[in-house]
């Protein structure tokens, strides 16, 4: 993917790129193999794919699943390369969290927020509290900051200061910001409000998700670049 990048912004700028691929499919690691067929030959499967699955061709399987985030880097880079021209793109329907054995919607929305019964009411309000500071939060202006210094105050602190409770702490770091642990918490906060700010501008994009996908895989992406 990173070779096919790069090759795809320097034809931009107007150099003159010979392209190579050892596989009959572009992407390296980061195809999607499609058919079916071709998954079980990659993987030395034995047999063919169950008829359950219906046709071999109905399938991209990701050899590296992720979403993209509607406002990150790599959408910015597509849409500076035109490589759009070539994608067409999904937003994703919605997030889930499972929690206390069960399984809760992440509010995409400020209705669903409101009816969520991820957090209590005042809950809730603390929570919109902090989200309006992380939105106005601007690393360039220390005006913003309203006492907490990014590069020092850990983001446990932070979440002090809004009086979050663990619930919301969990939901924030883990579907928001995205972190697999906690380690983050005893880290300076700047990495994860940036996170945080980066999903919610992501969501005001398209306001379903702040996740795209595309159509037929993420192996689309570095055959667009090569393209």
């Amino acid at each position: 993917l990173q070779e096919c990048i790069l090759s795809g912004i320097m034809s931009v700028n107007g150099k003159k790129v010979l392209h190579m691929d050892r596989n009959s499919y572009y992407g390296g690691e980061s195809a999607s193999i499609t058919p079916l067929e071709d998954l079980y030959k990659r993987f030395n499967l034995p047999g063919t794919p169950p008829e359950s699955m219906g046709r071999g061709r109905d399938w991209n399987v990701d050899l590296i699943p992720k979403f993209l985030m509607a406002n990150g880097q790599l959408v910015k880079m597509l849409l500076y390369t035109e490589v759009t021209r070539y994608l067409d793109f999904k937003v994703i329907e919605g997030s889930f969290v499972y929690k206390g054995g069960k399984i809760y919607k992440v509010p995409s929305t400020e209705a669903e927020a409101l009816a969520s019964s991820l957090m209590g009411l005042f809950e809730k309000r603390r929570f919109r509290k902090f989200l309006v500071y992380v939105a106005n939060f601007d690393e360039n202006d220390p005006r913003t900051f309203e006492g907490v210094d990014p590069k020092k105050t850990t983001m446990r602190d932070v979440y002090k200061k809004f009086d979050l409770g663990q619930d919301v702490i969990d939901f924030t770091g883990h579907a928001l910001a995205l972190y697999r642990t906690d380690d983050y918490l005893d880290q300076p906060c700047q990495e994860t409000i940036n996170r945080i700010k980066l999903y919610s501008e992501s969501l005001a994009r398209y306001g379903k998700s702040p996740y795209l996908y595309p159509l037929y895989g993420l192996g689309e992406l570095p055959q667009g670049f090569a393209r």
